[in-house]
This record gives C-alpha cells, sequence and structure tokens, in this order.
C-alpha cells in the first residue's frame, strides 16, 4: 500500500486549493490528490457559459498548468473513484480496488447533479453540466438540436438557456416554483432574470411540473403535469446537487446533506477534513447557522484554511461569501448570504439594467445582488461585513456611494 502524508479526493476547485496552499504554507510532505476524472483540475464554472458557447477552450479552464503539480511534487491520481475510508487504518480504495494510505485526508469531492426520477430521465440527450464531459456531449448534439427544454430556474438552467439561445434554439425554461432563482434571492432579481430571458426569446414557465421525458431511445419531448407536450431535440437538467459523501459517511462521518465540519473544516474523524460543496459548516454570515455553500470563493477559502492548519499555522473559516453569474451581457454579482431577509432595497432602476438589491435583517445589511452594478459590489462588501445598519431610503439613494454611509 503506498502511503502519503496528505491525500485530497477530488480534483475541483477546493482539491486543487488545498494542493497549492499546502506547498504555498511550506509543507514538505508528500500529497495526492484522487479525481476522478481523468483531466488535471480545472474551471467549473465556465462550462454552462463560455465553455459551451465555444469562447473558451479548455486550456483556458484549467487552474494550473498541466506541468505545475509535478514540478511541485503532487502525485495526480487521476481517473481513480474512491469507494471507501478506513479511519482507523488511515486509508482509503478506489473502484479499481487500489488502496491508498494517508496521515490526513481532504475531501473535496463536490456533489453529483440531482437527477429528475420521472420516466425517460435515461434517455440520450437528456443532460446535466457538472464535467468536461458534459459539455463535450451537449456541444457534439447541438447541430441536431432546433428545441431545447431547461428544468430548473437556478443559474446553472439561466445560464444554459442563455447560451442556448445565443446558439438560435427555440428554449423553453420549466421552474416548479412561482419564480426563478426564489431559493438564492429576492423577488425583485427573480423577475428581472424573468424579463430579460423573455426578452431575448426564452419561454420562461413559472409552476412547472414535469409529469415524464417522451422518446424511445433519444428525447423527443417533456409531458408536462397537464398534459401538454413540448417537442425538445434536448433536455438540460438544473436542479441541484446532490453532496458526494457517502464513502465519509459511511466511515461513521456524521453530516445530514453533507458532511459536517468544524470551523477548521475538520469532520468527525480523526485526521479528516471536508471542503467545498460537500461540507456543512458553521457561517458567520448565516448567523451561525451549518450550511453548506455552492461556490469556488467558499472551496478555496475552505481549502486554504485546511492547509494552513495541516503546516501547523492556527487558521479558522470565516470568510465573506461571494458568488457571480454571466448571462447574455449582465454581470451579477453577489455578496453575503440573503437567506432570512425581512427587508430587500432596490437601489437603481431595473429599466436601466444596471442596479442592486441590498438585502437586510432586523436593520442590518446581510447581502447585495449586483446587476451590471460593479461599484455597489465591491463598496457593498464593507456593509456586509460590519453589518451595516443604514435606514432603506438611504441605501435606496443611487447618486449616493455606499462606501459614504459608512461614515
Amino acid at each position: 500500500m503506498k502511503k502519503f502524508d496528505v491525500i485530497i479526493v477530488g480534483a475541483g476547485h477546493g482539491g486543487a486549493q488545498a494542493a497549492i496552499a499546502l506547498r504555498q504554507n511550506k509543507f514538505a510532505g508528500t500529497i495526492a490528490m484522487i479525481g476522478d476524472e481523468a483531466e488535471p483540475p480545472y474551471e467549473r464554472p465556465p462550462l454552462s457559459k463560455e465553455y459551451l458557447q465555444g469562447d473558451k477552450h479548455f486550456e483556458r479552464l484549467l487552474i494550473r498548468p498541466e506541468n505545475f503539480w509535478a514540478e511541485r511534487d503532487i502525485a495526480m491520481l487521476l481517473g481513480e473513484h474512491v469507494t471507501s475510508v478506513d479511519p482507523a487504518a488511515h486509508a482509503v480504495t478506489t473502484e479499481t480496488g487500489a488502496t491508498y494510505g494517508y496521515g490526513k485526508l481532504i475531501w473535496a469531492t463536490g456533489g453529483a447533479p440531482r437527477r429528475i426520477l420521472c420516466d425517460g430521465h435515461h434517455l440520450t440527450g437528456v443532460h446535466t453540466v457538472r464535467t468536461r464531459a458534459d459539455a463535450d456531449r451537449m456541444t457534439a448534439e447541438l447541430p441536431n438540436v432546433q428545441r431545447a427544454v431547461v428544468i430548473g430556474g437556478g443559474y446553472i438552467g439561466l445560464e444554459a438557456a442563455a447560451v442556448l439561445t445565443k446558439f438560435g434554439k427555440k428554449v423553453v425554461l420549466l421552474e416548479a416554483l412561482d419564480r426563478v432563482l426564489a431559493r438564492v434571492a429576492g423577488e425583485p432579481l427573480s423577475r428581472f432574470f424573468e424579463k430579460e430571458h423573455r426578452a431575448h426569446g426564452v419561454d420562461v414557465r413559472l409552476d412547472a411540473r414535469v409529469d415524464c421525458i417522451l422518446g424511445e431511445t433519444h428525447v423527443t419531448g417533456v409531458r408536462m403535469a397537464d398534459g401538454e407536450e413540448i417537442p425538445c431535440e434536448m433536455v438540460i437538467v438544473g436542479i441541484g446537487i446532490i453532496p458526494a459523501v457517502a464513502p465519509l459517511t459511511a466511515a461513521g462521518a456524521t453530516g445530514d446533506n453533507g458532511v459536517d465540519v468544524d470551523a477548521q473544516c475538520q469532520t468527525s474523524l480523526p485526521d479528516i477534513y471536508a471542503i467545498g460543496d460537500c461540507a456543512r459548516h458553521p457561517n458567520g454570515f448565516a448567523d451561525g447557522a451549518s450550511i453548506r455553500l455552492e461556490s469556488v470563493q467558499n472551496a478555496n477559502d475552505q481549502a486554504t484554511v485546511v492547509a494552513k492548519n495541516i503546516a501547523g499555522i492556527e487558521a479558522s473559516y470565516n470568510a465573506v461569501p461571494w458568488f457571480w453569474s454571466n448571462q447574455y451581457d449582465i454581470k451579477l454579482q453577489t455578496v453575503g448570504l440573503s437567506t432570512g431577509f425581512d427587508d430587500a432595497v432596490v437601489r437603481g432602476d431595473p429599466a436601466d439594467r444596471s442596479f442592486s438589491v441590498i438585502y437586510l435583517k432586523d436593520g442590518h445589511v446581510i447581502a447585495l445582488d449586483c446587476v451590471n452594478a460593479t461599484r455597489d459590489y465591491v463598496q457593498g462588501r464593507k456593509l456586509v461585513l460590519e453589518r451595516a445598519g443604514i435606514a432603506p431610503e438611504r441605501l435606496a439613494d443611487s447618486t449616493t456611494p455606499l462606501k459614504e454611509m459608512l461614515a
């Protein structure tokens, strides 16, 4: 059994950053990264945007050049899937039967796309967007696609709809709730994006219930709960992810909807850390509640915390969350967590396609969604960090820079 001082399971943003940060913090021990895919670590967010629409070649998605890992003596065990963890023996086993020993284990597996479970979900032409292979399959089919159905009105679904529309496809977007982005944003932002997508030709349908996906081998349409059939040659499902933590929970790690970690990102199992989309952590920007965050920022910052602790440098996770989304010519930037807000202030005019939604809880700023409003995003970060108590009418005054409101 080959042994490493640190094994990182997962070769996405979090896994890559953990390896990078270990070396940056002068960790001299042996490091191995085990990844499901054959490719070295690459950026995931562009898969549903620049990569799918052909604006970025894969080489530009690489987090580091391929030779970077060997130069820093980081063993890359790619195309390997870890199926079990033995905390007592400090070892992991892959589906090929290979076993590797570890001193410390960093679990950075993210999650698998949540599948739609209705009849027809297995047909070719039904896609999720999580890996390069997913995007490549879609790209290969696009020349034969005139009509597409997107199931899910979250960011993945909206971004995919924007790209397909750019390609001239007729797109129907189905959202089961009464507005898009309902789980992550306030109504003003939801209505803005619904209007934008409709203006670009997307048929956005709310309170939309899918009965089944039609076709024999390849998708030919989607049947709705009311019996309507929507013809299409492609279906994209964007309804969230399931945290990839089964081997950890089978080994005894605590957690529900992910694996539980503390402020140092340690799990309940000795010498095992978890980071990124799969880690359920106490977050100060959610009033200390334990949450999962699906963002590059979270994965990278947690990775750095773990690397420092392994290298003997005390560190805790307390980074301000931030996110982004690009759709058409719209750049959305979010800082903070709007969960639990009790007031939302619109700053600027959505009709101008440049505005912000500022979220408050008990009179204090907790988050901002900024649409083509980078200045608000940059200056609003400090308002979130300080949980600034500012009157809504002042926040709504777009003639006064946000930074002046802290004086």
